[in-house]
């Protein structure tokens, strides 16, 4: 009978996964929403919902190649984008995981717009200043930042009162 217990153990369809940590979590919540969000930006662009696109911001500010036009672009533009959206997700993490609210992560959104279109503003001398784009523009990518920002922050406490809970009923089981 121990030799059926000691094969069943090292079976690999018996052995548990470690999860992953909270940080790893949230390097994972920043990346999904790095993209995600910078293809639904990528689209609204397209379509002419905003006069500026992602491209503009993350690859026509240091090359004027003309691949950053097609599609090579816009792949990169959304994978550096899901990057950087990584060092968002810390940033939040950080600092405000412990606020379980989704206007939070509304909040950390509005933030995050306004530091690219106004104090990151003179860096991107490719890109008009804010007073000079239309009120489609500034209302489209005031709520895509919201929606981003609420994605990053809701997900993040969540995941982090999620963990706080369970480590509370197995103290409670154990006690």
């Amino acid at each position: 009978m121990s030799d059926k217990k000691q094969l069943d153990q090292k079976l690999d369809q018996n052995k548990r996964e470690e999860p992953l940590t909270l940080f790893s979590r949230s390097a994972v919540t920043g990346f999904v929403g790095g993209v995600f969000w910078g293809l639904i930006a990528t689209i609204l662009a397209y379509f002419n919902f905003t006069e500026v696109a992602p491209k503009s911001y993350v690859l026509r500010s240091w090359t004027t190649a003309t691949w950053t036009d097609g599609w090579l672009g816009t792949v990169i533009t959304i994978m550096i984008l899901g990057g950087l959206s990584v060092l968002v997700a810390f940033i939040y993490y950080l600092f405000m995981r412990k606020i379980n609210s989704m206007w939070m992560g509304a909040v950390y959104g509005v933030i995050l717009w306004g530091i690219l279109f106004f104090i990151l503003d003179p860096i991107f001398t490719n890109i008009k200043p804010i007073q000079e784009f239309n009120q489609e523009t500034i209302v489209t990518t005031i709520c895509l930042y919201v929606l981003y920002g609420t994605f990053i922050g809701y997900s993040l406490s969540y995941d982090y009162h999620d963990k706080v809970m369970k480590e509370k009923n197995e103290h409670n089981k154990q006690a």
